[in-house]
């Protein structure tokens, strides 16, 4: 059993989704940074002119609290609905940029698929015929 766990694990796609998983990790915190560092203030400051976004919430208690913090740590129930808009936006740039890969990808295939294929040489048997009619020709 154990052989066959570990030929598992060295078949090619295991080690790619491995891989892939990786990357993906490390372009999740890319985005968040993008968003919650970039983006957020932006929007936070533009359309919500000036109200912090990561600090947009309601408090089920009844207390008013200045940040989200703040109200977990003293163990208030809220709804984080600053947090929520910003992992939807993680979502949407990801989602977005996929699409972007995966449609240039796509583009290429198709490139390749249109360059016609250069002919074919001439196979033995006509090269054949080619050399008898010569030798005819002479």
């Amino acid at each position: 059993m154990l052989k066959e766990f570990r030929d598992f694990v060295n078949r090619g796609n295991v080690m790619d989704l491995a891989i892939g998983v990786i990357i993906g990790a490390a372009f999740g915190k890319i985005v968040d940074s993008i968003v919650g560092d970039v983006l957020m203030p932006i929007i936070s400051k533009v359309i919500l002119r000036g109200v912090s976004f990561e600090n947009a919430m309601i408090s089920l208690d009844g207390n008013q609290y200045t940040t989200l913090e703040e109200a977990r740590k003293a163990g208030a129930a809220v709804i984080a609905y600053g947090n929520f808009i910003q992992v939807v936006l993680n979502f949407v740039i990801i989602a977005f940029v996929l699409f972007l890969i995966v449609k240039g990808l796509n583009n290429m295939k198709k490139k390749q698929e249109a360059q016609p294929a250069p002919p074919a040489g001439p196979t033995n048997e006509e090269k054949l015929l080619m050399e008898i009619r010569d030798a005819l020709k002479k």
